[in-house]
């Protein structure tokens, strides 16, 4: 998606927020003890909350409001009523939806309580190379060379990166145009970031595994060498300068 018009900037706001402030507000109800279910649940309601409807469950019937995935589990995670919180659990919450006409995307790592398994420099890092990455973001720019940057900085701390899992454009469906922001420097890809668009970029920070595959169940990713991943995500508009932030409320 271009953004335009201010109605176009207004409806893109107005989405971001609802799936930011409810991925927030996930992060801060989620306890040991608790079952993904009963976390996506609360979502769900959220979103009912600001009239936005659930994006993966409108677009692939996804079953349930939002992508909660636990430890092991890279991406896509359903929620479970077995599947219960515990202390010091890697969980990652995927939010997007649709609201107006308008889809907006973002989605974050932390760990719960505790930090007994040492998964918060894996967090930490994810988050903090989201943030370098959407800095340097213009318009004009190649999109390998954000990819460029987060394998670099992944490594430099220690890491690895996704290579199969990517941000994407967002805005008027959930994946558009560009389809794949890779967290590596893709030198096939010649597209650059094109100003006014709207885009969603993720890092993919893993501690052993490169690639991301398919379970069972059809949904849930898990990594082709094990180990964990730190997913981070925001959806930004790209500017001439530094480029702004929809989903800032997040907290991330």
């Amino acid at each position: 998606m271009s953004i335009s018009t201010q109605a176009e900037l207004d409806g893109m706001k107005k989405v971001s927020e609802a799936v930011a402030n409810t991925l927030r507000k996930m992060r801060e109800y989620a306890q040991p003890g608790m079952s993904t279910l009963e976390l996506d649940h609360y979502g769900g309601e959220l979103l009912k909350g600001y009239g936005a409807k659930s994006a993966p469950r409108l677009t692939y019937g996804f079953p349930g409001w939002t992508c909660i995935s636990v430890n092991e589990q890279i991406a896509h995670g359903i929620p479970s009523a077995a599947n219960i919180l515990r202390e010091g659990d890697l969980v990652n919450i995927d939010v997007s939806a649709e609201l107006g006409g308008f889809w907006s995307d973002n989605g974050g790592s932390f760990v719960l309580g505790q930090d007994i398994h040492g998964h918060e420099k894996l967090v930490a890092t994810s988050r903090q190379i989201l943030r370098e990455a959407i800095a340097q973001i213009r318009g004009g720019q190649r999109i390998s060379d954000t990819g460029k940057l987060i394998e670099t900085k992944a490594r430099k701390a220690g890491f690895r990166v996704i290579r199969n899992l990517t941000g994407h454009g967002v805005g008027r469906s959930l994946h558009e145009a560009p389809f794949e922001i890779a967290n590596f420097p893709d030198h096939r890809n010649r597209e650059r970031f094109r100003r006014h668009s709207v885009v969603a970029i993720e890092t993919f920070i893993s501690t052993t595994s490169t690639m991301a595959m398919d379970t069972s169940d059809g949904w849930t990713f898990v990594g082709n060498k094990g180990g964990f991943v730190a997913q981070h995500e925001h959806t930004i508009v790209i500017t001439d300068g530094e480029p702004v932030v929809l989903t800032e409320s997040n907290g991330i």
